[in-house]
C-alpha cells in the first residue's frame, strides 16, 4: 500500500479542486502522506491545509506573467518564456521523475501538462480532468465553427495524445468532470468515470442578513489574476455608470488574497466610489457607495456571498462555473487578458449552456442586466441549465474513495 501521493495542479482552479479532494482523503487516511507541486503560481490556495499539518507544497513554483495562459496569445508565450518557464518546467520535470523512482504514486488534476509529467514520473498515476467538457463543442450558444467541427469529428474535445496517456496501464482513474465527455472517452478505450464535480463542495452560503433582503444583490467576479483582475472589474463596474436610481443595487465582491482591499481603493475611487460604514452580519472588510450602487468588498467571502446573489457579474475563470452551478446566471464582459478574453468567455458560455451570456460592452451588459432582473422566470430558466451542466455537490469524497482504492491500495 502507498503511504506517500505527489499531487500535480497546473492553475488556481486547479488548485481549488486538488485542495477538496485532498481533505477528503485526509479525513479517510489521515496517516497518508500528501504533497502538491504548484506547476502554475504559487499555490496559494494550499496554504491553509499546508499550515494545518495536512500536506507541504514542495519543489520549484513561480507566478508567470501569462498566469498559465500562454497557449491564448504569443505575447503571453513569449511574456512566460522570459520569464524563465522553461527551465522552471526543467526542475519541476526533474522533481517529478526523481519522486517516480520511489514507486509512489502520482495525482495529475488539470490538462494535458500535469498529466504528461504523471507519465513521466514511471510511477502509477491518476488523472482528474478539469477544464474539458463536450459541452463546449456540442451544444450551446455559438457552438458552430472549425473548432466543433474538429472535436465532433475525434467525438471528444480531449485529444489523441491526451487520451492515450489516460488509456496506460500504470493510469488507474481517469474522473472527468460530467458524463458527457466521459462517454466519449470510453469510445476510445479509456475508462473514464465522472463521479461528481468538486467544484460544487463547500459552497455552503450564510443565512442573508434581513437588512440585505430587499435589495437586488449582484455577486462581482474579477477574477484572482493581477494586475487582470483590476483591469476585469474596472469594465465589469463601468457597466453600471449609469444605472437608474430607483433600482439600487447591492454588489458582493468576494475576492481571494488579490486584489487585497488596499488595492481596490484607488479602482473605486477613481470611479467615483466613496467608502461607508460596513453593514452588520455581512463579514466584509470593507464597503463603497456611489449613487444607488452600494458594494462590499470580502476577501474568502466567495462560498458564504454566493449563495445570496441573484445575478452575477463574472471575468472569472473557476469561480463563474460555480455561481453558475448554484442556479444563479451570469453576464461576463471579456477583455485583453491573459486569461479572460473573448474565446474564453465565449467557451466558457458553451460549457454552460448560455447560463453566462457574453456582452459586447458595457451598454449591452447594463442592457441585459435591466432585463434579467426584470424577468425572474428567464433567471430560474437559465439557472437550471447552469444547476444541469455544472452537476450536484459531493464529487470530492467520490474522488477521495476512489483515489483511496485505486491509487493507493487502501479501502475507500
Amino acid at each position: 500500500m502507498a503511504g506517500r501521493l505527489l499531487v500535480l495542479s497546473n492553475g488556481h482552479g486547479e488548485d481549488l479542486i486538488a485542495l477538496r479532494v485532498l481533505q477528503c482523503l485526509h479525513q479517510r487516511h489521515p496517516e497518508l502522506e500528501l504533497s502538491v507541486l504548484p506547476l502554475v503560481g504559487e499555490g496559494s490556495a494550499y496554504a491553509p491545509l499546508e499550515q494545518a499539518g495536512v500536506l507541504r507544497r514542495i519543489g520549484p513554483r513561480r507566478s508567470l506573467p501569462s498566469g498559465g495562459f500562454s497557449n491564448q496569445s504569443l505575447r503571453g508565450l513569449l511574456a512566460d518564456l522570459w520569464a524563465g518557464v522553461l527551465g522552471l518546467s526543467w526542475r519541476q520535470w526533474r522533481l517529478v521523475r526523481r519522486w517516480g523512482r520511489s514507486g509512489d504514486p502520482v495525482l495529475a488534476v488539470g490538462d494535458l501538462l500535469p498529466l504528461l509529467l504523471a507519465w513521466a514520473s514511471g510511477a502509477p498515476y491518476g488523472f482528474i480532468g478539469t477544464p474539458k467538457s463536450d459541452y463546449t463543442w456540442a451544444s450551446g450558444p455559438g457552438s458552430a465553427g472549425v473548432a466543433a467541427l474538429y472535436h465532433r469529428c475525434k467525438g471528444s474535445e480531449w485529444d489523441p495524445w491526451e487520451w492515450a496517456l489516460m488509456a496506460r496501464r500504470r493510469c488507474r482513474l481517469v474522473a472527468l468532470r460530467d458524463r458527457f465527455p466521459a462517454r466519449g472517452l470510453r469510445r476510445h478505450g479509456v475508462a473514464a468515470l465522472a463521479p461528481g464535480n468538486p467544484m460544487m463542495d463547500g459552497l455552503q452560503a450564510d443565512p442573508l442578513p434581513a437588512a440585505l433582503q430587499p435589495q437586488r444583490r449582484l455577486l462581482l467576479l474579477g477574477g484572482s489574476r493581477m494586475p487582470e483582475a483590476l483591469g476585469n472589474l474596472r469594465r465589469l463596474l463601468g457597466g453600471l455608470v449609469h444605472w437608474d436610481p430607483q433600482a439600487p443595487l447591492l454588489l458582493l465582491a468576494p475576492c481571494g488574497s488579490r486584489p487585497a482591499p488596499a488595492e481596490w481603493e484607488p479602482l473605486l475611487r477613481g470611479l467615483g466610489f466613496a467608502p461607508e460604514p460596513i453593514p452588520a452580519g455581512t463579514g466584509a472588510a470593507a464597503a463603497w457607495r456611489r449613487g444607488p450602487v452600494q458594494l462590499l468588498v470580502g476577501p474568502g467571502r466567495f462560498a458564504a456571498w454566493a449563495g445570496w446573489a441573484e445575478l452575477a457579474l463574472a471575468a472569472a475563470g473557476t469561480a463563474t462555473e460555480q455561481v453558475v452551478g448554484l442556479g444563479i446566471p451570469a453576464l461576463s464582459l471579456p477583455g485583453p487578458g491573459p486569461q479572460f478574453k473573448r474565446g474564453f468567455a465565449e467557451r466558457q458560455s458553451r460549457l454552460l449552456g448560455g447560463a453566462v451570456a457574453v456582452c459586447r460592452s458595457p451598454e449591452q451588459l447594463r442592457d441585459r442586466l435591466g432585463l434579467l432582473l426584470r424577468d425572474g422566470g428567464l433567471r430560474a430558466q437559465l439557472g437550471a441549465i447552469g444547476r444541469r451542466r455544472m452537476g450536484p455537490a459531493g464529487g470530492s469524497d467520490a474522488l477521495a474513495r476512489l483515489l483511496a482504492e485505486r491509487l493507493l491500495g487502501r479501502a475507500g
